[in-house]
Parts: C-alpha cells; sequence; structure tokens
C-alpha cells in the first residue's frame, strides 16, 4: 500500500537536474532486447557472407583429417595435445568472423542505447542487490513481469516460425538429404537465412518497442513529488527566506556607501519631503553633473539632513525632483534633458560659493 500511495503522489515529471543525476549514477534506460536483435543480426550476416567458405574449409580440413588418421599420432599427451590444438584453430578459423560479429553486436546494442561511461557507482556493493525482498519485488514487479511476458512471446514466436518453416521445407530438406553433401549444406545454409530473415525482423519490431517502453518506465521511475519539486528548487536557488535576507542586506550596504558620499555634493534637488537627489560638479573634473544618491521618503530627510549638516545647497523643486529621481542612476550623469535646469543650480551655487559655510 505504501508504494502504491508513494507512486500515486509523485505526480510531477523529473526535473533536468534529477535526470542529469541519475545518468551520471549510470542509471540510464537499457532494453534488453536490442542486444539479441544484434546478435541476431550478426549471425544472418555470418551465414550470408561467411557461413559457406568457413563451412568448406572446415569441410576440407576435417576431410583430410578423416581420409589419412595415421598422419596424425596419438601414441602420447603431447601427441593429443597438438591435435586438439590444431582442430581448434581451425574451428576457430571457421568461425572467428561470427564470433567478431557478435562482439562488435553487443558493443554496438550498448553504444547505440547510451554513450558508454565509467560510473563508480555501479560497482559499488549494495545492500539492495543481495536483498531477498528487493530481489523478489524486482522478479514479481512489473518490470519483472514485463519481462517474462516478453520472454514467453519470444519463446512462442520462435516455436512457431520453426514449425511453420519445417512445414514449409520438410519436402526441400527430404530432398536435399538425397544429394551430395556439399549441396545439402547449401540447402540447410538457405534455411537458416529464411528463419533467420524472419527473427531479425521480429527482433527488431520488438527491440524498438522495447527501447520506447524501457525509455518510458524510465521516465516514470523518476517522476517526482510536489515537495520534492519544491524541495529541489530550493537547493538550487536557495531558500526564499535567505536570500531575501541577503538581498535586504544588500540594499543597505548600498544604502549605506551611497548616504557616505553626500558629503561631497555640490547641491541636493528635493521634493520638500518626498524625494532628494544629490549632485556633484566640479569644474575642469566632471564632463555633465553625477548622480552621487537619490532616495524617497525617509532616505530624501536623511540625504537632506546630511546636506545641512555639511553645508550643502538644498533646492526645493518638485517637478524636477520628481522627473530626476524616476529617469537618474547613481554613480551616472544624469540625462541630458536635464542639464539646462540643473546647469542654473550649479551656476548660483558657485554664484554664492564664498557665502557657504565651510565644510
Amino acid at each position: 500500500m505504501s508504494d502504491t500511495a508513494d507512486k500515486e503522489s509523485k505526480t510531477e515529471d523529473a526535473t533536468e537536474k534529477k535526470i542529469r543525476d541519475t545518468v551520471e549514477k549510470g542509471k540510464l534506460p537499457a532494453s534488453r532486447e536490442v542486444p539479441i536483435f544484434t546478435s541476431f543480426l550478426a549471425i544472418l550476416v555470418f551465414t550470408v557472407f561467411f557461413a559457406s567458405d568457413a563451412a568448406n574449409d572446415l569441410g576440407v580440413f576435417l576431410a583430410s583429417f578423416l581420409e589419412k588418421p595415421e598422419a596424425w599420432s596419438l601414441a602420447t599427451g603431447a601427441d593429443v595435445l597438438q591435435l586438439y590444438g590444431v582442430v581448434s584453430v581451425e574451428v576457430t578459423k571457421a568461425l572467428g568472423a561470427m564470433l567478431l560479429l557478435l562482439v562488435v553486436a553487443g558493443v554496438g546494442a550498448s553504444v547505440v542505447q547510451n554513450l558508454p561511461q565509467f560510473v563508480g557507482e555501479r560497482i559499488r556493493p549494495q545492500v539492495s542487490h543481495i536483498s531477498l525482498s528487493q530481489g523478489w519485488k524486482r522478479l514479481f514487479g512489473v518490470q519483472g513481469l514485463v519481462e517474462f511476458a516478453k520472454s514467453v512471446a519470444k519463446l512462442t514466436f520462435v516455436v512457431l516460425v520453426l514449425v511453420i518453416m519445417f512445414n514449409d521445407d520438410h519436402a526441400r530438406l527430404l530432398a536435399g538429404m538425397l544429394t551430395q553433401p556439399a549441396q545439402f549444406g547449401m540447402v540447410i545454409r538457405e534455411m537458416m537465412i529464411d528463419i533467420l530473415l524472419v527473427i531479425v525482423f521480429v527482433m527488431a519490431v520488438i527491440a524498438g518497442v522495447d527501447i520506447v517502453w524501457s525509455r518510458f518506465h524510465w521516465l516514470q521511475d523518476l517522476r517526482m513529488t510536489k515537495q520534492e519539486v519544491k524541495d529541489e528548487f530550493k537547493q538550487a536557488e536557495g531558500d526564499p527566506i535567505i536570500k531575501s535576507r541577503l538581498r535586504s542586506i544588500a540594499r543597505d550596504r548600498s544604502r549605506k556607501r551611497m548616504l557616505s558620499a553626500v558629503p561631497r555634493a555640490t547641491l541636493i534637488i528635493a521634493n520638500p519631503t518626498h524625494f532628494a537627489i544629490a549632485l556633484k560638479y566640479v569644474r575642469d573634473e566632471d564632463s555633465a553633473p553625477v548622480v552621487l544618491a537619490k532616495g524617497q521618503d525617509l532616505i530624501a530627510l536623511k540625504i537632506r539632513e546630511i546636506a545641512e549638516a555639511n553645508g550643502i545647497p538644498v533646492f526645493e523643486d518638485v517637478a524636477l525632483a520628481r522627473s530626476m529621481y524616476k529617469q537618474v542612476s547613481v554613480d551616472s550623469v544624469i540625462p541630458s534633458q536635464f542639464f539646462q535646469a540643473v546647469a542654473e543650480l550649479v551656476r548660483i551655487v558657485y554664484a554664492n560659493k564664498p557665502q557657504r559655510k565651510d565644510r
């Protein structure tokens, strides 16, 4: 019941992070039918292109061996080993192409599904691999039942193919038995090719369906609960409370740094209590007035307080202060549309400079 409830609660698709972490652990979707398909394909290729020559070469060797048995001494154990070695070499030469094709097919089946990678997690001992309960679930769970059904279907299919092929070709088989051995071998080869063609075709269909099923089942197993998605988002983006606190600290530091620059201002433009902008302009240094600080409400009052304490002129202009507050940025020159209005104020400041309090 708990497993069912747990699966029902996993209503969300796996996030990219969970998929990436799963892939890094080596837990990838893999179809068991693809290696079987490629193996039969390799056997078919061998039967079509290599079996005839390999069988002829092996037949020639066995014929010479059987026709002249006296040429092979079996008096001692060394003689037996030598004969065994020669026969093994000839058999390997005959079947070497098929063995190589099977190896290539096996490697290709894995590479086609997933690129090879070294994952230490896969070789680490895990208790679940020797757990009876986990093994029972693997055998009789959904995946186990699916694998059992596929095995039964494949076995049934092979039996049907063999029955149908032998019913259709039993006359050709009997006729071939009355011919020369070489010709009978060709009959067997042709029958094998026909059988393998049908098996390879059907296995290709089964492998294609199984690839889709294995990836669908893999994604279903990776599904997450809404709480897991939220927790992962918090881990990836940071706790919202902590992030809010960090933003608040950053704003405080920026505000303090901005207010510390107010004593260097040349003038303050204010809307009596709501807005204040501190500007600096030094002839021969600044190409245009620079915004040192700006603030609203309490910050605006703080800017005016610092300005008054340092003898910095404060000009009250409601429209200009409101308009500048929306368009200027701290540590940047003012926009060109404010040049004329600010220039008039700067001229007043410099005109009254001798009367300003010594800072």
